[in-house]
């Protein structure tokens, strides 16, 4: 028996997704560690009255400004992509819940009902998989495509014949429910797929590239120093690792797990 879709690309999207932003997190390191180097290498290279107190005064001025304004930036990315994270999912809970609730409100319609819950619970496993590629694919995808299942569902809940004011009642909840979840889906599939602009990154970047070169424009570097350094580089690298895993909740080391809504229902 084959897996599901989702079983099967999960894995190798997750592991493309988790190497990407290591490579990127890794050459983020090298740069910075290259600005301790050209530090290091101005430091040799200018003369010595050009390494005074005046200059070490003025620089530390600067890079006081430049370090706040990247503290600012640092922040400012990693709100944004706990948000982008905690919202898709949220949605991705609100999907789950209102796929129960239309479940509990067809079983109380009745026998007439059950079809339908069949056919969401053969309906879920496809629907799953789509969320999670059209997230994969977001910037490949070109339109919003609805999925046949889900559509027959909604279909089937509109062709219900109420026989009392409970059922007509319960059948205009359903197609509510149904409403929603599809909303929810169209949000999710609209949502950007990038938390972290380019020129964020970049100029992010230059700055601790700049902040880390004047660490060593004024000391004399030894292994400890080094190793210090190294250490600040390493994290700085990975704040960056980070604002980008939490930038795409559906893919990488920290994507949200589709196993609840796959079996939010068990069977009939």
């Amino acid at each position: 028996m084959k897996p599901p879709l989702g079983t099967r690309s999960t894995s190798s999207d997750t592991e493309k997704a988790a190497v990407s932003a290591l490579a990127i997190s890794f050459l983020i390191f090298l740069l910075i560690f290259a600005g301790i180097v050209l530090g290091s290498t101005l430091r040799r290279a200018l003369p010595q009255h050009h390494l005074g107190k005046e200059a070490q005064d003025v620089t530390r001025l600067g890079v006081g400004l430049i370090a706040t304004m990247a503290a600012l930036v640092l922040g400012l990315l990693i709100a944004s992509a706990k948000s982008t994270y905690d919202s898709q999912s949220t949605q991705v809970k609100q999907i789950t819940a209102n796929i129960i609730l239309l479940d509990n409100l067809l079983r109380q319609y009745g026998p007439d009902a059950e079809p339908i819950r069949r056919g969401i619970r053969e309906t879920i496993p496809s629907f799953v998989d789509r969320m999670w590629e059209e997230k994969r694919e977001y910037n490949r995808q070109e339109r919003f495509e609805a999925l046949s299942g889900s559509e027959r569902v909604y279909s089937a809940i509109q062709r219900l014949s109420p026989k009392d004011d409970t059922q007509k009642l319960l059948q205009a909840r359903l197609i509510q429910i149904a409403s929603d979840i599809a909303q929810t889906r169209m949000l999710l599939f609209v949502g950007s797929g990038e938390s972290m602009p380019t020129p964020f990154l970049v100029i992010l970047i230059f700055w601790l590239v700049i902040i880390f070169a004047s660490f060593s424009l004024f000391s004399e570097l030894n292994r400890t120093v080094i190793a210090m350094f190294g250490l600040f580089a390493f994290s700085a690298s990975c704040g960056i690792f980070l604002i980008l895993e939490l930038s795409r909740p559906f893919t990488g080391i920290m994507m949200i797990s589709s196993e609840p809504l796959r079996n939010v229902l068990g069977p009939l």
